[in-house]
């Protein structure tokens, strides 16, 4: 019998692999479900080696959801490409591949908006959608972070669910 090594050691979730130096722990907090959401994009992109339309949405709808949440923690208002972008989150057409690098883009863009908020900033006020309504600027980080979780989670879901 062949013998076998030391068993692989799966490290410990992102929010427990230590306190983020030198950051407010919310935003040390928001940087590892940034993490977790890229780890977890890369698992369901994995699953199957064909997404479904309905993972490929949700991997594609969390990468433009990201921008556009994005552009109004930054105080901006969403361009005529974002909310082309919208419109076709629905259309089938990228693959994996390209759909990590969408995610990974959007993710660096929160990331630095993250690292960059001061605590006494929390309480700014953005305004979001056609509607302006208002938030604070750490209501709506959370926001993206809680937003990115759930339709990764999705994504995981139904790449499962696909009949192989």
């Amino acid at each position: 019998m062949a013998e076998q090594g030391p068993p692989a050691v799966t490290p410990p979730e992102p929010w427990l692999r230590g306190i983020a130096e030198g950051l407010n722990p919310v935003c040390g907090h928001l940087l590892r479900a940034s993490e977790q959401i890229r780890e977890d994009s890369r698992r369901a992109a994995g699953i199957s080696p064909e997404l479904s339309a309905e993972t490929a949405f949700h991997l594609k709808h969390l990468a433009g959801s990201t921008e556009r949440l994005c552009t109004y923690a930054e105080g901006g208002d969403l361009s005529r490409e974002q909310l082309l972008g919208l419109a076709r989150e629905h259309e089938a057409g990228e693959a994996a591949p390209e759909l990590l690098r969408l995610i990974e883009t959007a993710l660096a863009r929160y990331e630095r908006i993250v690292r960059a908020t001061p605590p006494e900033a929390f309480g700014e006020v953005r305004r979001v959608g056609r509607k302006k309504l208002p938030v604070t600027l750490i209501g709506l980080l959370i926001h993206i972070a809680e937003h990115g979780q759930r339709h990764v989670g999705q994504a995981i879901t139904s790449a499962k669910a696909r009949p192989r």
